[in-house]
């Protein structure tokens, strides 16, 4: 096993990748092919050392075996006593498979964040003896791992898996109605959740939370309306272009390296433009008022909004996007202002307001992809329009269609170009369907690639962080992708509001561990995904040995697999130790303990 280099040239500059691989003998050890077993990404120095270090002793090591003796039925033992179980191995059986690894991991992450103790002092155990705070870690391993609906956890989930074995319980976790009504009591305790979160963040990872980027999406509902009055699930613009479906909106509030600091679920027909008064209250009421920047998208702050956190005490930071009209009105100004450079690549030029700076940055890295991208849109609607227009018997409604699917696959390159398309009784030929390129369009949209107005109160503030601040808002758009693709945030299937709460509540957990492995992750092996890590623990299930004896009784063993040797090197990084086998057990006559 070794550390493999790949150079790749991207944005004009050379970057180099790392992989963990293998080197297997096949063909009765004549040859050797090499098997991709972690992708590592863009590692520093110390994070190659590190590796290295971990694989050199990994593969110098060696472990000592030990050997034991079993006393089948044919041979008796030397001695004669009672405690001696003579073991029938030729009827062991290998019983309930079950997915031990991801659920360990899972566990380890619910302790590191302190979330066990944190539940168990709220989530109180029943009358009837239901621990509320192991089905509440169920809920959310679950959703980390495996994430689909309560039913099919209840279903077939919890017996492929080895959660009752780790909390020492058993099915009662899983009762359909027991799920659901623990869904009914996590809500209350939403606000002392957030504040306990960062108190672990800050210890485990030193995390700051003086820079909080900003931004909503939306979640949409396979269930038809009408709802009670109040409802939140309503009708509005999706994120997900779902427009046939009622949803509600999710305003996230993160830390520029992902940490989620709370979190609002909103009806579904509400502005983006109205939400950001409630969410600076909401802050100020959870953590008080402190000095923070606010860094937020275009289409969020209203100028009445802006004006508020200027005016309140002490005065609200902030860093927003500006609407590409700004940038008309101050096109002008801007021209008459020289570039500064902040640093390589990234030169910017300011131009101060009243009380206000406004930041024209422009990042060549920037500029070469987005040129990229709309060079090759336009080249395939440039080849797609003669296609259309050599269609044999293509009818005029058609064409409209097909121009739709077009728009739709090349929007920046749509925008570039001008088309004239037949009238209603018109035949298409080429006259009656042309197409021409929007020069002056396309001008203005060569002097825009890879820059972005910015508007900030921070006046005195270094442009580079402010360039850097915004980047970050790409934060949010990855909490969002991990909500909704790992964790499966979308769609929602219950019917009941509090519900619908309390599913998002589980995911934001969910997504807690998530960022949480990923930041520890960070420090490895940046290309190293929190999924790749939960598949590679996944590989090691946990199964029941059971041993007749000759008594009738059965000696039932416990075991989780041992780990590869990809994985025993990603847990000698991750200074984790598995934990000891289970102890045997053993059943009465007759009787098997399942």
């Amino acid at each position: 096993m070794f550390l493999k280099e790949s150079t790749r040239f991207k944005d004009g500059k050379e970057h180099h990748y790392w992989s963990l691989v293998e080197n297997r003998r096949v063909d009765g050890g004549r040859k050797v092919v090499q098997r991709h077993v972690l992708y590592l990404g863009e590692i520093n120095s110390s994070q190659q050392a590190a590796w290295r270090k971990t694989i050199d002793v990994f593969e110098t090591g060696s472990a000592r075996a030990r050997t034991v003796a079993l006393f089948p039925e044919e041979r008796s033992p030397a001695v004669d006593d009672d405690n001696i179980v003579r073991i029938r191995l030729d009827q062991l059986e290998l019983r309930r498979p079950r997915q031990w690894g991801a659920c360990w991991l899972a566990n380890v992450l619910y302790q590191k964040l302190g979330l066990a103790s944190f539940w168990s002092e709220r989530l109180l155990t029943s009358r009837k003896g239901t621990r509320w705070d192991h089905v509440l870690q169920t809920l959310v391993s679950y959703r980390l791992i495996d994430p689909g609906s309560e039913w099919r956890l209840h279903r077939e989930w919890f017996d492929k898996s080895a959660m009752a074995d780790l909390l020492g319980a058993d099915y009662r976790l899983a009762a359909d109605d027991t799920l659901y009504r623990c869904l009914d009591q996590l809500t209350d305790h939403k606000a002392a959740l957030f504040s306990h979160l960062q108190e672990r963040w800050k210890d485990l990872f030193n995390a700051r939370f003086d820079v909080l980027l900003y931004d909503l999406t939306s979640t949409y509902f396979e269930s038809d309306p009408p709802f009670p009055e109040g409802d939140k699930r309503r009708f509005g613009y999706s994120r997900d272009k779902r427009f046939d479906c009622v949803q509600v909106v999710i305003a996230l509030v993160v830390t520029p390296e992902g940490f989620p600091l709370g979190y609002e679920v909103l009806p579904g027909n509400t502005l983006d433009k109205t939400t950001l008064g409630s969410a600076l209250a909401s802050i100020d009421k959870q953590y008080g008022k402190a000095r923070r920047v606010w860094v937020m998208d275009r289409g969020i702050p209203t100028e009445d909004t802006l004006a508020q956190m200027r005016r309140s005490d002490p005065p609200v930071s902030y860093l927003v996007g500006t609407p590409k009209g700004r940038l008309s009105q101050l096109e002008a100004a801007l021209t008459e202002l020289p570039w500064q450079r902040v640093r390589e690549g990234i030169t910017v030029k300011l131009l101060p307001q009243e009380g206000e700076c406004y930041v024209f940055a422009q990042s060549e890295s920037r500029i070469d992809k987005e040129r990229a991208m709309r060079r090759r849109q336009l080249k395939a609607l440039w080849q797609r329009l003669p296609e259309l227009r050599q269609m044999r018997h293509l009818k005029r409604d058609d064409l409209l269609m097909k121009l739709g699917a077009a728009r739709q696959q090349w929007p920046t390159a749509w925008r570039l170009v001008a088309l004239c398309i037949p009238g209603k009784d018109e035949d298409i030929n080429e006259q009656t369907f042309t197409w021409r390129l929007r020069k002056a369009k396309l001008r203005q949209v060569r002097r825009r690639e890879g820059r972005y107005l910015l508007r900030t109160n921070l006046t005195e503030e270094d442009p580079v962080k402010l360039w850097e601040y915004y980047i970050q808002l790409t934060q949010v758009e990855e909490a969002f992708k991990n909500l909704k693709g790992d964790l499966a945030l979308r769609p929602v299937y219950h019917q009941k509001e509090d519900r619908v709460e309390a599913h998002i509540f589980v995911s934001f957990l969910a997504y807690c561990l998530h960022v949480t492995l990923r930041r520890w992750l960070r420090d490895l092996a940046p290309g190293l995904t929190p999924r790749a890590v939960l598949e590679k623990f996944a590989a090691v299930q946990m199964i029941d040995v059971h041993l007749p004896t000759t008594d009738g009784r059965h000696v039932i063993l416990s075991r989780y697999t041992q780990p590869e040797k990809e994985l025993q090197v990603l847990l000698d990084q991750l200074k984790l130790t598995l934990p000891d086998q289970p102890p045997p057990r053993i059943t009465a006559g007759g009787k098997l303990s399942q």
